[in-house]
């Protein structure tokens, strides 16, 4: 047989009953390199062989043993199926080698791969969710590899001034954080005070949102307290100082449950400060939730429902940081924090309507939180406003000793970033209410197009993403707990896939982002770009290349089908504005201009207040999609 020739008969053909079989053919693989021959119990249905060329019988006389659990094979002899070896390795497009040649891999699988793969699995993979052993390969966003300023200044946050506490509890709950801070340094309002009002819509709006996971209700007080006692002894830490908040339930926080969104780990408790809530904890403010992830940090399906979208609540809020999507547009706190490794802030940000930031990798640390891919995954906030945004991106940015990726980074102050100096390109999908409140504020703005040859942008986001994944919770497949996964069609399908990409084709993969990110970087001639924050490539490139993105609402539509007398509910339309990485002050100036001559951030969802024909009739739910 030619030596790059995979051989196609008496193989089925890839129909869905060929991709079976050669699938079946690939796993039976996996035991014939673990072992030299394997001998099946006369009622096994050996499905590799059974589609071998004749002169390939399935083996009668037996030699091997399998002992012990699923994972591990006993067995001598050096006899093996070549022929079914050789369909495997066409699944990894490396059907180039001879017979012998084959023979030889299989010895030194056995004899040297299989020994190293278990004791590094014994090593690190034996706890999932990847937070005590982090990769030494460490991702590099920033362009021009210069070193980041050691000191990290704080922003100058503007005042202010004249704000009064509005009598009704609801409105409180629509400030924003620079409003509720006012209320609370000038003592208007005690924390506790705030922290029951928060409590009391996280619990009246749960129910039909499905966005909260745990209330961290007497930690809550507790925090309250110490900052109102603090506040009363002259000690003001800050425009967090006191203030609500909500963490999404994949950071760790001791004593309370982190599930992360699933059924497997939904009693799971990890005696962990992450190093975000640290942060938030020394500014005084106060956890009054831990909201939903999607299960495993996958879209919005989680171990105990399916959160909903306040502005239409007949849709679901989409992308697994769905809980603080949903609870930050419901003012059910004032900001939250979220995760992105592939959509998971900017989906839920746009679906929700609310005003969030992806900031670039490293600029927040990720001790404690659930990884994903350790070069794509980034914890950003959900909040009101950009202003607000920058509050909390001040607080909880810098260098956690426990992330490697973790930085100290030399962002410039938003609220000081003079904007008529910019130059801002407007892709095809911006807008145009964007563009054209910005030119009017004196930034020049110019139609633009990001160039690049890689056409594989999706593929290499898959490949890294779902590696690195199945390496965090490898155990999690090993012991089959991904049969009870809320979605089977979604991580269980990935992750099995995932077995079969070779060390190889990932680092081929890498090599294939770094050409991109040259390639954006000559391409990105201007200081941000305003564009569509939900466009799959978009959300694909940005997270490979390190851009950071600000979703910003920008309007509203009627939904589709309204029923008759009309309905309160609404489809929220957003734009993003995206930056070079190490430059997140830039989108957020520009963010904070337009949202301060607009109001679209400023309206509230319906919630459950509907209208006199509407309700929400028997949901079937849609297919899951890839937003994590």
């Amino acid at each position: 047989m030619p030596r790059d020739e995979c051989p196609h008969e008496p193989l089925l053909p890839l129909t869905r009953a060929g991709s079976v079989a050669m699938l079946s053919c690939f796993l039976l693989s996996l035991l014939l390199l673990a072992v030299p021959r394997y001998a099946f119990p006369p009622s096994s249905d050996a499905s590799c062989l059974l589609h071998a060329p004749p002169h390939h019988p399935p083996p009668t006389n037996a030699t091997t043993t399998i002992m012990g659990d699923k994972n591990k094979c006993q067995s001598s002899g050096k006899n093996i199926d070549v022929s079914c070896l050789r369909r495997s390795l066409c699944l990894i497009d490396a059907s180039f080698f001879n017979d012998k040649q084959i023979q030889e891999i299989n010895e030194g699988v056995i004899e040297l791969n299989i020994p190293i793969i278990q004791a590094n699995r014994k090593l690190v993979a034996s706890e999932n969710g990847g937070l005590r052993y982090p990769s030494h390969l460490v991702f590099n966003p920033q362009w021009g590899y210069q070193s980041a300023q050691s000191e990290n200044k704080t922003f100058n946050y503007p005042s202010v001034p004249g704000i009064r506490r509005p009598e009704s509890d609801e409105d409180v709950a629509f400030m924003s954080v620079l409003e509720l801070a006012e209320l609370i340094k000038s003592k208007q309002i005690t924390s506790l005070e705030l922290t029951h009002i928060f409590l009391r819509r996280l619990k009246k709006f749960n129910p039909v949102l499905e966005s909260v996971v745990t209330y961290t209700e007497e930690l809550a007080q507790q925090q309250a307290k110490q900052a109102d006692d603090l506040l009363g002894k002259g000690v003001y830490l800050g425009p967090l100082h006191g203030i609500p908040y909500g963490l999404k339930d994949i950071i760790a926080v001791p004593k309370y449950k982190t599930t992360w969104g699933s059924t497997t780990f939904k009693d799971q408790v990890i005696d962990t400060e992450a190093w975000v809530y640290k942060r938030l904890k020394a500014a005084g403010a106060v956890l009054v939730a831990k909201l939903v992830t999607g299960s495993l940090a996958y879209d919005d399906i989680w171990f105990g429902g399916r959160t909903r979208n306040p502005w239409n609540i007949e849709e679901f809020s989409t992308g697994s940081s769905a809980g603080p999507a949903a609870s930050t547009s419901a003012g059910m706190v004032p900001f939250a924090i979220g995760s992105e490794t592939a959509g998971s802030i900017t989906y839920p940000a746009s679906r929700c309507g609310v005003t969030a930031l992806r900031p670039t990798f490293g600029t927040v640390g990720r001790t404690g939180v659930m990884s994903i891919s350790e070069s794509l995954d980034k914890l950003g906030p959900f909040c009101r406003t950009a202003a607000d945004c920058a509050v909390v991106l001040d607080i909880i940015r810098g260098k956690d000793p426990d992330d490697l990726s973790s930085r100290d980074t030399n962002l410039d102050d938003p609220f000081m970033v003079d904007i008529t100096n910019l130059t801002v390109g407007y892709l095809d999908d911006a807008d145009m209410e964007v563009v054209n409140v910005l030119a009017s504020k004196g930034v020049k703005m110019v139609p633009f197009e990001l160039n690049y040859t890689v056409d594989s942008v999706q593929g290499i986001l898959n490949f890294t993403m779902d590696a690195d994944m199945l390496a965090h919770f490898d155990e999690w497949q090993r012991s089959g707990q991904d049969n009870v996964y809320e979605a089977q069609d979604q991580w269980p399908t990935e992750l099995r896939r995932a077995r079969i990409i070779s060390a190889v084709d990932y680092i081929q993969a890498q090599r294939a982002r770094g050409r991109l990110i040259k390639e954006v970087r000559k391409s990105f001639t201007v200081d941000a770009l305003i564009g569509n924050a939900t466009d799959w490539e978009k959300v694909c490139l940005g997270n490979l290349v390190g851009l950071p993105v600000i979703v910003v609402p920008t309007g509203f539509k009627n939904i589709s089908n309204p029923p008759s007398g009309g309905s309160k509910r609404r489809t929220t339309v957003t734009t993003g504005i995206y930056a070079p990485p190490e430059n997140d002050h830039i989108a957020l100036a520009l963010a904070i201009a337009y949202q301060s001559v607009t109001n679209h951030h400023k309206q509230r969802p319906p919630i459950n207040n509907l209208g006199p024909n509407d309700k929400i009739s028997d949901v079937v739910y849609p297919p899951r999609v890839l937003r994590l």
